[in-house]
């Protein structure tokens, strides 16, 4: 039998239980809290510093093994790491309710702070504290869901905030300078217009045309693509803002 002990962790101290029920018949693994995630985020790679120990149990907490017989029944295989695998892969991680309650709480500290970063008030031009969204939520009587990201889930907070009006919220919008060469800027700016949402500035000085624009972080990627085609690689978008692309995800 092997056991892994992984150096930042502490065999059975810390158990997460994976569970799969298959045949009629209930397998659980011991696995370590927060690695069977990790794992299957792709995070972690080495199963070995996901299981707690190589074995297929009936019920971990009782420490009641499972037979071999049940196992080759229900998988249709004797092979324990291809059981094991499946078992991970499809199974139910079991979560107490103060673990749950827990990760329920930080999700929805993080759905809110990033909404807090993404929108502003649009009377004010100015972000919302996390706070104020959080508030928010439990007045909108938002369901946290433990199976989606906190970025999918702060895309539909932003919406049902909008939709309810529970406050005032818009997405806070990205500032560019575009850079345009001299013959083509004329053509080209009827083009992009319907991407920006206000200019702030331009000027035409020689053979380049140049804006300083505000747009939706929405129509970033579009804006991009049209001015690097048309203009064959010789236009520019600078981004002035960050804020709203961060982590690269353009469409948040």
């Amino acid at each position: 039998m092997r056991v892994f002990t992984p150096s930042n962790q502490n065999r059975l101290t810390n158990v997460s239980i994976v569970r799969l029920k298959k045949g009629g018949i209930r397998f659980e693994i011991a696995c370590y809290k927060n690695k069977v995630k990790e794992w299957r985020s792709g995070v972690e790679t080495d199963i070995d510093n996901v299981l707690q120990i190589h074995s297929v149990y009936m019920n971990v907490s009782k420490g009641q093994m499972a037979s071999q017989e049940d196992l080759s029944k229900a998988f249709k295989t004797d092979d324990v790491e291809k059981i094991l695998l499946e078992i991970l892969k499809k199974g139910e991680l079991q979560v107490g309710e103060k673990e749950r309650a827990a990760e329920s709480e930080s999700m929805s500290k993080e759905i809110a702070t990033i909404v807090s970063q993404k929108c502003v008030n649009p009377q004010t031009k100015r972000p919302y504290p996390v706070s104020i969204i959080e508030k928010s939520m439990v007045e909108l009587h938002f369901s946290i869901s433990p199976n989606k990201s906190a970025k999918q889930q702060a895309l539909e907070l932003i919406k049902q905030l909008q939709e309810k009006q529970i406050i005032p919220i818009a997405r806070a919008q990205m500032r560019l300078r575009i850079v345009l060469p001299g013959k083509e800027s004329k053509k080209l700016k009827e083009k992009i217009g319907s991407f920006i949402a206000a200019i702030e500035d331009e000027d035409f000085s020689g053979d380049v045309y140049e804006i300083l624009c505000s747009v939706d972080p929405g129509q970033y990627p579009s804006l991009v693509e049209i001015v690097s085609a048309e203009t064959k690689g010789r236009g520019q978008v600078e981004v002035q803002t960050v804020q709203n692309i961060a982590d690269g995800d353009e469409n948040l």
